[in-house]
C-alpha cells in the first residue's frame, strides 16, 4: 500500500475494502473516511455525475501510470428487508433507462450479453471443470431448451449483482448502487430478477414491478427464473473451482429449488 502512502501521507489509517481485484481501500483520519480505488473504469465519473455512486472527489494520476480515484465513504448498506423499498426500485429503473451510462459502456468496447453466448459460456466451463453431476446437466438442458422463451430486445446497462451489500443509504437518504466492475450490457431482467427472487416475497413482485415500472407478465417471469437459475449455476462453478464442498451443496440445493419453480411456472 506504498502508492496510497504517496497519495495521502502517512497520518490516514489504511485498510482492505474487500472486492474481486483487492485494489480497493478505506482510508480514515480524524471523522474524514474515503473509499479508494486504483485503475477504476472511466465507467465511475459517469455513475457519479449521474448521482449514482457517492461523488468522486478527485482522481490522481501517479507516475507509473495508476489512476487513483476517491470517493467519501458515506452512510450505511442497505439489510434485506430494505431491498423492497421504492427507492431500491426507483434507482434501479434510473440506471436501466440511463442512455448516458449505455453510450459510456458501449464506447469502453462492452458488447451486449445475450441468454446464448451465456449458455454456451456455461457450458465451456462445466466441461473445463470436468463436472458431469445429473443435476448441473439438467439445468444445462432446461437453460438452453427455454432459450427461445427469454430472448428480449431490451439491452440496457445492468449491475449484475445487486446484493444488499452493494446499496449504501446516505445519512440523508439518498440511495446508491456501487461495486460495478462486473456491469454488462444485457437485459434488466439479470437485476431485476436476481433482486426479486433473493429479497421480495412472490406475492409482491407485481407492486414491486410497478415501482419499477414494468408489469409483470409471463414473459418477463420466465426471464426472471432463467437468469436466476443462471446465477445458482455460476455461484456454484465459483465455489466447485474454489473446491468449498459446503458451498457446492449449497447451491445445488438452490438450483434443484429454481428448477421445480421453472416447471410449474
Amino acid at each position: 500500500m506504498n502508492w496510497l502512502e504517496q497519495v495521502l501521507g502517512s497520518e490516514w489509517k489504511i485498510t482492505p475494502a474487500g472486492g474481486a481485484t483487492g485494489d480497493a481501500y478505506f482510508a480514515t483520519n480524524d471523522e474524514q473516511e474515503l473509499f479508494l480505488k486504483r485503475n477504476s473504469s472511466p465507467f465511475l465519473a459517469v455513475l457519479s455525475a449521474e448521482g449514482i455512486v457517492p461523488k468522486l472527489i478527485w482522481t490522481k494520476r501517479m507516475e507509473n501510470g495508476d489512476v487513483i480515484t476517491a470517493q467519501h465513504r458515506i452512510g450505511r448498506e442497505l439489510k434485506p428487508k430494505d431491498m423492497n423499498g421504492q427507492n431500491v426500485a426507483e434507482l434501479l429503473r434510473k440506471i436501466h433507462r440511463s442512455k448516458e451510462l449505455l453510450d459510456m459502456l458501449k464506447r469502453l468496447g462492452k458488447q451486449p450479453l445475450t441468454p446464448n453466448s451465456i449458455v454456451e459460456d456455461i457450458k465451456e466451463a462445466v466441461a473445463f471443470e470436468g463436472i458431469n453431476l445429473s443435476i448441473i446437466n439438467e439445468a444445462l438442458e432446461l437453460l438452453t431448451k427455454q432459450l427461445p422463451n427469454v430472448q428480449c430486445d431490451e439491452q440496457v446497462v445492468c449491475h449484475c449483482d445487486v446484493n444488499h451489500n452493494n446499496w449504501l443509504l446516505s445519512d440523508e437518504n439518498q440511495l446508491y448502487l456501487i461495486d460495478w466492475d462486473g456491469a454488462m450490457i444485457a437485459d434488466p431482467a439479470i437485476d431485476v430478477g436476481i433482486l426479486l427472487y433473493w429479497y421480495i416475497d412472490e406475492a409482491d413482485w407485481r407492486e414491486w414491478l410497478l415501482s419499477y415500472g414494468l408489469i409483470l407478465d409471463e414473459h418477463l417471469k420466465t426471464r426472471i427464473y432463467w437468469y436466476v437459475l443462471l446465477q445458482a449455476l455460476t455461484s456454484f462453478l465459483w465455489y466447485y473451482a474454489k473446491n468449498n464442498e459446503k458451498e457446492k451443496q449449497n447451491w445445488i440445493e438452490h438450483i434443484h429449488i429454481i428448477m421445480r419453480k421453472i416447471m410449474t411456472c
